[in-house]
């Protein structure tokens, strides 16, 4: 009897694989990848309903808990890690927890994901709370340590979401928030989850994160205004935004970013009302930290 996910099944397209030439092969996944923008654009409402709900647990000054074994893990602490840089967050506003630990993000840890317990004593660990939103990521459906976890979740009161790529039970579907379900098909070399799956699991994940920092006031146009520098890259791309926003010459937003310490957001609000930094950020706090309510004039 074939196994019922989708994630383990065979894919007819790929029977003959090792009998292709390097560029075939090149060929043949790139079709194969082509499906997965349009396995996630069919899931759009339920990307949306996350979106809502990890706008809701930051708001409610909740954090967003990503938890996960293998590829799944990996992608949900990677897209934790980038928050911080890319909009200025605190560290434990994403956070991602994966199977097995940090030592995991480096070397498989695969009979990690068959302890329920671990997933709940994860989540034990990080002191989940009504405020939070944990969404579980388990692109087969059926991994025990994030369901373990999702578990205990529930029980301490938090929102929950799901994330898989194959057709989910009605269980699933009547237990959790949200359910996001894209269904890329069976993967070029069966069972490879890192591949179509994993690229369907990365695009939800961006848009999901992306949304809510939108939501949140953190990007004004389309620019990362809450962008904090850390680095000459971050220090580089603050500076470019600051020219693009304010039509001021290098060697002014240089300067206008250092009496900012380094916070883009800030240095626009001291510019546009020629107030000093503390002012600044009051006006940003006051305003939920949307750049636009304190500056509607600004168009970007």
């Amino acid at each position: 009897m074939p196994d019922p996910r989708l994630t383990e099944q065979r894919n007819p397209r790929s029977r003959e694989i090792d009998r292709l030439s390097p560029l075939e092969i090149a060929d043949l996944i790139n079709a194969e990848d082509r499906m997965v923008a349009q396995a996630v654009g069919e899931e759009r409402e339920a990307i949306s309903r996350a979106m809502k709900l990890v706008v809701q647990a930051f708001r409610a000054g909740g954090r967003l808990i990503y938890v996960g074994a293998g590829t799944s893990g990996r992608l949900g602490v990677l897209d934790a890690a980038e928050m911080p840089p890319t909009y200025g967050t605190k560290p434990d506003m994403v956070q991602g927890v994966i199977a097995g630990g940090p030592a995991a993000l480096v070397r498989a840890q695969e009979g990690a994901e068959d302890r329920t317990e671990d997933g709940a004593s994860a989540i034990e660990d990080k002191g989940v709370n009504p405020r939070d939103f944990v969404l579980g990521i388990a692109t087969s459906g059926t991994t025990p340590y994030v369901h373990g976890a999702l578990r205990l979740a529930r029980e301490r009161g938090a929102r929950t979401g799901f994330l898989l790529c194959t057709h989910p039970s009605q269980e699933l579907l009547l237990t959790h928030d949200v359910v996001i379900a894209p269904l890329v098909g069976p993967e070029v070399i069966t069972g490879s989850t890192r591949m179509k799956a994993g690229t369907a699991t990365k695009i939800v994940l961006n848009t999901i994160t992306t949304g809510a920092m939108v939501l949140m006031g953190k990007v004004h146009g389309n620019l990362m205004v809450d962008l904090q520098v850390t680095c000459q890259k971050l220090r580089d791309r603050g500076e470019h935004i600051l020219m693009e926003a304010t039509g001021m010459e290098r060697h002014a937003v240089a300067s206008l970013l250092d009496q900012a310490e380094g916070h883009v957001k800030t240095a626009l609000v001291m510019h546009g009302l020629s107030v000093d930094r503390d002012d600044a950020r009051e006006l940003l706090d006051q305003a939920g930290g949307v750049v636009g309510r304190v500056l509607p004039g600004l168009g970007l």
